[in-house]
């Protein structure tokens, strides 16, 4: 009797951390700025970052981008998340605050982009041979 490891497919830990990344976004942004307890208002914030976040992942890997790596699938990854989910946030009524604009580029920058490098930076030290 055989056992088969099951292993995730490539694209699904790429796509849960960036979702992850838009998720403490929209859970900072909440904290920040909206007395409410209820964490409905997080997925409000987050759903169109999130939605462009999947159509970026599934677009690159339906045409054989690897999502994990740096360049240019994460800042591909990156773009479009931004861009389509600003886009997709204005056009349900939600605002585009210039502070809100920067904030959410420099904070998906540094995120989606950040565990990107470390990624990268740490498989690149497993496949170094020691000395």
């Amino acid at each position: 009797m055989t056992t088969e490891a099951r292993t995730a497919p490539r694209w699904l830990w790429p796509l849960l951390a960036d979702l992850a990344c838009v998720l403490a976004l929209a859970a900072g942004g909440k904290n920040t700025h909206d007395g409410d307890d209820s964490w409905w208002v997080v997925l409000v914030i987050a759903w169109p970052f999130a939605l462009a976040a999947v159509l970026a992942h599934v677009g690159l890997t339906s045409r054989g981008q690897d999502v994990r790596r740096l360049w240019p699938g994460g800042v591909t990854v990156l773009a479009v998340t931004y861009a389509l989910g600003m886009a997709l946030r204005a056009a349900s009524g939600r605002g585009l605050a210039t502070g809100f604009l920067v904030v959410a580029a420099i904070f998906l920058v540094v995120t989606m982009l950040g565990w990107r490098a470390v990624a990268q930076l740490l498989a690149r030290r497993r496949s170094t041979p020691t000395r």
